[in-house]
């Protein structure tokens, strides 16, 4: 059971493991993407279909004919990445379900948990498999692997790295499984993310410090904006002690351009204006006799 990219390199490990034989693939239905809202296929199904393995496509897991579907394949396992529905007991109970999750739970539990570790400036995270029940990533946890984050490591090559290593885990678990003793989770540490929506790529020149864990962390969608919508790209932290005016201008660097925030400073190689095709820093600023001191917005 998955949907994105995430959940397809596991189902192609599963797919490709001689030991392990996919019976039945359970992802979303069909959806409208781009502006166009071309009607597209998830990751995995399209996965599946290219190896001949039954695809359901159900808005509820609890729609006529699928807890039966589910049931006939009379599955070991019911691995669980990325689907984006919770699974009603009905499902719990066919067989152990079992959850690879980007975060080191009860650390994140929740819709983004690979954002929210970039966001929180952490220097570890991982991927969990855990043994589903009915709550949101509450149950007991079966095997970790951590991961240690680079300093300036962004979205895309951390969901790279945690979708290798929940491939990893997920073999290991399933090869494993009865020697595993499940460890309950300690609610009392647990933390929760929330679905990332457009507007939490705004910025406002506070910190430079959260102004460039947005940046690694919103990479590709919702990025990161000023309020005036212009967006900003090719950013790096310079230093998070001295204070300033919110985007004042400091100093011109070859086509980038340093601004202050009342703590630290940025280096922002690209601007990209509302509605218009994106620009060096340098020549944004020059279009609009923006000099050393003034405000960047």
């Amino acid at each position: 059971m998955g949907t994105p990219h995430y959940a397809e390199a596991i189902l192609q490990t599963l797919i490709e493991a001689e030991d392990m034989e996919v019976g039945l693939v359970v992802t979303q239905p069909d959806r409208p993407v781009g502006r166009k809202k071309v009607l597209t296929p998830p990751a995995v199904k399209v996965l599946a279909e290219a190896h001949e393995i039954e695809v359901l496509q159900p808005s509820r897991l609890d729609e006529e004919g699928i807890i039966e579907a589910i049931t006939a394949v009379k599955p070991d396992f019911i691995v669980v990445a990325a689907f984006g529905q919770l699974l009603p007991t009905s499902v719990l109970e066919i067989a152990p379900c079992i959850n690879l999750h980007a975060s080191l739970l009860p650390q994140y539990r929740g819709a983004s948990p690979v954002q929210q570790s970039l966001l929180n400036g952490d220097a570890v995270t991982g991927v969990t498999s855990m043994l589903m029940e009915e709550g949101l990533d509450t149950g007991d946890t079966l095997l970790k692997k951590e991961f240690v984050i680079p300093a300036d490591m962004r979205l895309h090559a951390l969901m790279d790295q945690l979708t290798s290593d929940a491939c990893d885990v997920t073999l290991e678990t399933l090869r494993t499984f009865e020697t595993i003793i499940p460890v309950p989770q300690n609610d009392a540490e647990a933390t929760h993310c929330k679905k990332i929506k457009k507007s939490d790529g705004e910025v406002d020149g506070s910190d430079a410090e959260i102004l460039y864990r947005k940046y690694r962390a919103f990479e590709g969608w919702p990025g990161i904006f000023a309020p005036n919508g212009t967006k900003l790209d090719d950013v790096a932290l310079i230093e998070t002690d001295s204070k300033y005016t919110p985007f004042e201008i400091l100093n011109f660097e070859n086509e980038a351009v340093v601004v202050g925030c009342e703590e630290g400073c940025v280096r922002i190689g690209t601007l990209q204006p509302s509605g218009k095709k994106a620009m060096s820093a340098k020549a944004y600023c020059v279009g609009r006799g923006l000099k050393v001191g003034h405000p960047l917005f």
